[in-house]
């Protein structure tokens, strides 16, 4: 779900929004394509601009319609039905000193939007999670049927690739590793394989799934991870991970990596 902008927050931020570049680069890419559109007209018509103030002013609200707009159009994903015509008309007949509402209406109504729009996100966060569970198990119960496929006491499921011949790393070792992260349904969200660059971290300074896994894994090997929500990030979401995603990794164990050898990087930085 993409964050969605209350409309009083957003109310307190057009004036930045107006003159910052980089807010009028965030906007999202549906707004890019007719602006792109439009473009040509609105050079012919710059011409006909009496002073560089007017154009100035014009400018001003040309971006400000173009913020407003796409903010407008995020709301959408929540139900709500803000409409255009109606935040032009507030902005008309405030500008001819003809408000419908006083500014401790206006001050209330965006209160109460904000309430609004907090209840409807919290309600979708929630219907989203339960989603992710229902697939996640479904997903974990499935993968647990595939041969080789083992399963720790505390719900961590993983399949040997590879086996190694090296020593297996305890939680306080610092580990050596190239892998990749998706979510069930193949969305990768990490790989160091594509940053051609092996990660390198403390395991007990990890996700619990990553930190108990590991230390099954001899030098040398190479398994599939697949993790419940519980030993990963649970309930917390982010951009590329929702709330209560099973996550499946290809890890491979390149190393342990000793004081000395650490020691030795630290020097070389």
């Amino acid at each position: 779900m993409k964050p969605v902008l209350k409309m009083s927050v957003l109310a307190a931020t057009i004036l930045l929004a107006v003159g910052c570049q980089d807010e009028k680069t965030s906007a999202p890419a549906e707004t890019a394509e007719p602006a792109a559109v439009e473009q040509p007209a609105a050079t012919e018509a710059a011409k006909a601009f009496e002073s560089d103030d007017q154009k100035a002013a014009y400018a001003i609200g040309a971006s400000l319609a173009q913020y407003l707009s796409a903010n407008l159009e995020q709301q959408k994903e929540l139900g709500l039905d803000l409409k255009k015509e109606d935040v032009l008309a507030g902005v008309t007949d405030v500008f001819a000193g003809n408000s419908r509402m006083s500014q401790e209406e206006t001050q209330q109504a965006l209160q109460d939007l904000d309430q609004r729009v907090s209840d409807m996100m919290t309600t979708k966060a929630k219907e989203e999670a339960e989603k992710n569970t229902k697939a996640g198990d479904d997903f974990r119960a499935e993968f647990e049927k595939q041969e080789g496929v083992k399963k720790t006491e505390s719900g961590l499921l993983y399949q040997v690739e590879t086996e190694g011949e090296g020593e297996m790393p305890k939680a306080t070792d610092t580990v050596q590793v190239h892998y990749s992260g998706t979510l069930i349904d193949g969305t990768e969200f990490d790989s160091s394989y594509k940053r051609n660059q092996p990660a390198t971290f403390p395991l007990n300074q990890v996700i619990p799934g990553w930190t108990e896994g590991v230390q099954l894994m001899p030098v040398g090997s190479k398994f599939k991870f697949v993790i419940p929500p519980e030993l990963a990030y649970g309930s917390q979401a982010n951009p590329s991970i929702p709330a209560n995603s099973t996550l499946v990794f290809e890890v491979e164990l390149l190393d342990i990596v000793k004081a000395e050898q650490d020691a030795e990087a630290t020097a070389d930085q």
